[in-house]
């Protein structure tokens, strides 16, 4: 299936674009970009060069895909890279910024949402499933999972962590790392509930969600989690708290089941 590309579009002469590509008018799409099938870039949309994507991406008008880090270190010649999953969608003044080393990679998953003016620094890793609200914006070097939900405002300082299936209030500050499965909110930012509605809409209910319950209860008081059933959440947790954090982790207010 051919592409669909508006006459005032600029594409460099050796983008790869898949087929049912479609390409608004102004947009540009700079020289080494590979695109899969059925993307769609809106009107002023900019991919930069060393962007690689998959299948099914919506880039919004004034959206802007691969711009080089914000890092007054960086040297421009560095070769790095953006790579990006499938069927993402990108709103109006999106950025994200490729790697600031030399072969290095910012990855985004795939089925994320991200709204108006939010942003993904240098050398982050953004799981899938993933949305980000309105005007988020995430210093480098962040890794955030799958199924994460980030309210409207939020800003994370970089090298935080923030595990799958957490939730972030809007407007929240984060200057430490956010748990898995975890409510967090506050000024400053604490843990309080479990995303019950996060992980009932994932299926993680009945037992499952009380071992996850009963865990964090027992971090709360800083007790092990060795007597716990182990269950699939509770490995994930594990292997999560097993890394070794640069940032530290955000600490309770309440744990509630």
């Amino acid at each position: 299936m051919a592409q669909n590309i508006h006459p005032t579009a600029y594409i460099a002469p050796d983008v790869v674009l898949g087929d049912g590509v479609t390409v608004g008018p102004f947009a540009v799409i700079e020289s080494g970009v590979e695109m899969g099938e059925n993307c769609e870039i809106g009107a002023h949309a900019v991919v930069h060069s060393r962007v690689k994507m998959g299948s099914g991406n919506i880039l919004h008008p004034h959206a802007v895909l691969g711009g080089l880090p914000q890092d007054t270190s960086f040297k421009a010649e560095t070769v790095s890279w953006l790579i990006i999953g499938d069927n993402n969608n990108f709103r109006e003044g999106f950025t994200a910024h490729r790697s600031s080393k030399e072969n290095g990679t910012t990855r985004i998953g795939s089925g994320c949402y991200f709204m108006n003016n939010s942003h993904v620094a240098h050398d982050c890793s953004i799981g899938s499933n993933t949305i980000f609200a309105n005007n988020v914006a995430i210093g480098g070097h962040v890794e955030v999972g799958n199924n994460v939900f980030m309210g409207g405002a939020v800003v994370v300082h970089q090298f935080c962590r923030i595990g799958s299936f957490a939730i972030v209030q809007g407007t929240t500050g984060l200057n430490m790392d956010v748990m898995p499965f975890m409510l967090i909110g506050g000024r400053p930012a604490r843990h309080y509930k479990l995303n019950s509605v996060g992980l009932r809409r994932a299926g993680i209910t009945g037992d499952r969600y009380k071992v996850l319950s009963a865990a964090f209860r027992l971090l709360k008081n800083k007790q092990s989690l060795d007597e716990l059933e182990e269950t699939e959440e509770l490995r994930q947790l594990k292997d999560w708290l097993a890394v070794k954090s640069k940032r530290g982790t955000h600490g309770f207010i309440e744990v509630s089941s």
